[in-house]
């Protein structure tokens, strides 16, 4: 009994800090001048890299439709080319384009254009993706404008608040740097982005 009982101890102490250390990683940190200039290094250094490319996993969910699959994103300045794949029948979409047009393609006989890939999706699919954001908060950095951020213990972003979305960072890669985002949650009421990273790749 008293091994059982020292056992017992032993599982307890262990849950405890488990906990402890959860409560730990949830921590956030409100900005400071010292966590903003840091911020500030990190998104320069993101931003002298224009060229790289994702694989991955993204999921989209709205009030009307929803849908996920494998994920290949490449990103060359303002210019962008999304590839998603359905898991079960394989079929597969792009959106592709710069700053000033967009083509979606693969949900039609024809590719379907326009001036703006946000409008595109959300008038084929019905979809609310923020394309032009998503490309800043896919690196943990804040688009151009007005926005709230908070930092995990180690000063990483823990959120960004902007445009009316809430990015959440849960997990970071723990090699490479600037350290980039593993996982990548983004959410405006009934509207939610998820993607999922599995490689990040630069020239």
């Amino acid at each position: 009994m008293p091994a059982f009982r020292a056992r017992a101890c032993q599982l307890f102490a262990v849950a405890i800090c488990l906990v402890v250390l959860a409560g730990c990683a949830a921590q956030r940190l409100r900005p400071d001048q010292q966590l903003l200039g840091a911020q500030a290094q990190r998104e320069q250094q993101l931003a002298e890299v224009t060229d790289w490319s994702l694989s991955g996993r993204l999921a989209i969910s709205g009030p009307r439709d929803s849908g996920s699959g494998t994920v290949a994103w490449t990103q060359s300045g303002d210019a962008f080319h999304f590839t998603l794949s359905a898991p079960v029948t394989g079929k597969s979409w792009t959106l592709a384009g710069d700053a000033e047009h967009a083509e979606l393609a693969g949900l039609r006989p024809d590719p379907v254009r326009g001036a703006d890939a946000a409008r595109l999706l959300e008038s084929e699919l019905g979809w609310q993706v923020p394309v032009t954001e998503l490309r800043f908060w896919a690196r943990g950095a804040r688009a151009p404008g007005a926005a709230e951020i908070e930092f995990r213990t180690d000063g990483l972003p823990a959120g960004i608040m902007q445009a009316g979305w809430k990015v959440e960072y849960p997990d970071y890669q723990t090699e490479g740097e600037p350290r980039l985002p593993r996982r990548v949650f983004a959410s405006r009421g009934d509207y939610k982005v998820r993607l999922v990273v599995q490689r990040w790749q630069s020239p």
